[in-house]
C-alpha cells in the first residue's frame, strides 16, 4: 500500500466512522476501487490502526464528558455518571460476545465483498430514514435501551451496516433524545475498540511489517484529523434531523455497489 492510498483510506475511515454511512463498507469499497489486495493480516493491522485513530478523535471531542464521567465514577456512588458507564458496559456485551464467538466468520466478509456491502448500505439507508422521521424527545437511554442499542452495534459488524447509523437510529427509534443518542453512540464504541485492539495485541493476531510503517502512520493521522471534523459535524447534523440526506446517499451507493458487483 502506498502513501496516497493510505491517506485516502484514512480519510474515508475518519469521515465514515462518525457519519452514518458505514466505515467498514466504505473501506472495503475503497480497497476494491484502489485495487488494494493485501494479505488478511496486513489488512487487519491497517484497519485496527485506523479504528484506533478514530477512537482517539472521539476522546478528544468528548474529553469534557469523559473527564466528568471518570470524576463522577471515582466518587464510588450510584450517581448519574456511574449509571452512564454501566449502560456503556451493558451496550458492549452483545458485540463482545458475538465478535468473540464469530470473529473468523466476520473476518471472511472483509475481502472485497462489494455485493454484500451494497445490500447492507441499503439496510442502513432504511434505518436512517425511519430515525429521521421520529419525533425528538427528552428521554434518557435506559439499561434496556443500552442492551438493544448494543445488539444493533453487534449487527453493524457486517460491512455496509453503519455502526453510528445503526446505534443512533436504534436509540432514536426507542424514543430517546437525538443529541443524547449521538453522545451515547460515540462514547459506547471507545472501550470496545480499545478492547479489540488489546485482544489482537495479546493473541498475536496482528502482523507487524516495518515496511508499511509510513503508510500506517499517514493513514493514522488522516483518520484522526478527519475523525475530529466528522464527529463534530455529525453531532450538529443529528440535532438538526438531517439523517435523511445520508439515507439517500447510502441507498444510491448501495445500488451502485450491487450493480458493479453484478457486472464484474
Amino acid at each position: 500500500m502506498n502513501i496516497i492510498d493510505a491517506i485516502i483510506l484514512g480519510i474515508i475511515q475518519g469521515l465514515t466512522e462518525f457519519l452514518p454511512v458505514s466505515s467498514s463498507g466504505h473501506l472495503e469499497l475503497g480497497k476494491a476501487i484502489l485495487g488494494d489486495h493485501p494479505v488478511p493480516e496486513e489488512s487487519l493491522l491497517f484497519t485496527v490502526v485506523l479504528h484506533f485513530a478514530t477512537a482517539l478523535s472521539t476522546m478528544v471531542v468528548f474529553r469534557k464528558d469523559i473527564f466528568s464521567l471518570v470524576k463522577g465514577a471515582l466518587k464510588f456512588k450510584w450517581n448519574d455518571d456511574l449509571k452512564f458507564i454501566a449502560k456503556i458496559a451493558v451496550s458492549m456485551l452483545p458485540a463482545a460476545i458475538i465478535g468473540y464467538s464469530f470473529e473468523s466468520q466476520f473476518a471472511e466478509l472483509f475481502g472485497g465483498n462489494v455485493k454484500l456491502v451494497g445490500f447492507m448500505l441499503i439496510i442502513t439507508a432504511l434505518l436512517l430514514y425511519l430515525a429521521d422521521k421520529s419525533k425528538n424527545t427528552n428521554k434518557e437511554v435506559t439499561f434496556i435501551d443500552a442492551l438493544v442499542i448494543g445488539i444493533s452495534q453487534a449487527i453493524a459488524m457486517l460491512p455496509g451496516i453503519s455502526r453510528s447509523g445503526a446505534t443512533i437510529s436504534t436509540s432514536v427509534l426507542l424514543g430517546n433524545d437525538k443529541t443524547k443518542a449521538a453522545r451515547f453512540s460515540f462514547l459506547m464504541v471507545v472501550p470496545l475498540i480499545f478492547g479489540k485492539i488489546a485482544k489482537d495485541l495479546l493473541t498475536g493476531d496482528l502482523n507487524y511489517n516495518t515496511q508499511n510503517i509510513t503508510a500506517l502512520s499517514v493513514g493514522f493521522i488522516a483518520a484522526f484529523v478527519a475523525g475530529l471534523f466528522a464527529c463534530t459535524w455529525m453531532i450538529a447534523l443529528v440535532k438538526k434531523s438531517k439523517l435523511s440526506y445520508f439515507a439517500i446517499y447510502c441507498a444510491v451507493v448501495g445500488v451502485i455497489a450491487i450493480i458493479i458487483s453484478l457486472n464484474s
